[in-house]
């Protein structure tokens, strides 16, 4: 589905099949994302929501006739390569490391050559925004379901990427942790990030200033 605007997209990808066996479980024509917009996928229990997240992260191959990052083609053999960190996928149960909040938060920074002068600030930065910084120095076994999804959305926002790929970001969340995990979303929506949610979460569905699309029978749909 080709969404309207004038910006130059942050991604644009045409021509995305992707298939399981001999079955066609995604077949979208034209998939536009700009910055500052958010996105809601929607769709059954298997309809391929998790799959196409994957595929844009650069997890899962696919045929894919053509797909640039702000206006420059990208190789669609080394999606990884050319995109991290820019683009960050996170599964609804994101795997941490058995180490610290903190040393997680901090992973990225060293795994992408950030400056390490740098490490300090921003994590304190990251631990605040998140509402962690009490849990710092806790491995994360020992934090709750509404901890860990605040740790990783605090270990994604640190390398500021351009597009945020969310995986079920509410599921299996009480309602005092999900309310928080949800804040976070909204304000990482609001600070010109592209944030593309797979949900079923009725409040992340009534966002603001998002694009809702539908995946049904391989394709997506607007509404």
């Amino acid at each position: 589905m080709s969404m309207p605007g004038n910006k130059v997209p942050v991604l644009d990808v045409r021509g995305l099949k992707k298939y399981f066996d001999q079955r066609l479980i995604l077949n979208i024509d034209h998939l536009r994302l700009e910055r500052g917009r958010s996105y809601l996928i929607t769709g059954n229990n298997g309809a391929g929501k998790t799959t196409l997240l994957r595929v844009l992260a650069g997890l899962e191959a696919a045929e894919i006739d053509a797909l640039a990052y702000e206006g420059s083609p990208v190789d669609r053999d080394d999606v990884v390569r050319q995109l991290a960190p820019k683009v960050i996928y996170l599964h609804q149960q994101p795997y941490l490391f058995n180490t610290s909040v903190a040393a997680n938060i901090t992973f990225g920074l060293k795994a992408n050559g950030i400056p390490r002068h740098l490490h300090k600030t921003l994590l304190e930065e990251a631990l605040a925004w998140a509402g962690v910084a009490h849990v710092a120095q806790v491995p994360p076994h020992r934090l709750s379901g509404g901890e860990r999804q605040r740790v990783a959305l605090a270990r994604a926002k640190v390398l500021n990427p351009a597009i945020l790929l969310l995986d079920e970001p509410t599921a299996n969340l009480d309602e005092d942790a999900r309310q928080q995990v949800n804040d976070l979303i909204r304000q990482m929506c609001d600070n010109n990030h592209c944030v593309v949610i797979a949900t079923h979460d009725p409040e992340l569905i009534a966002l603001q200033n998002t694009v809702i699309l539908r995946l049904h029978h391989a394709m997506l749909t607007g509404f």
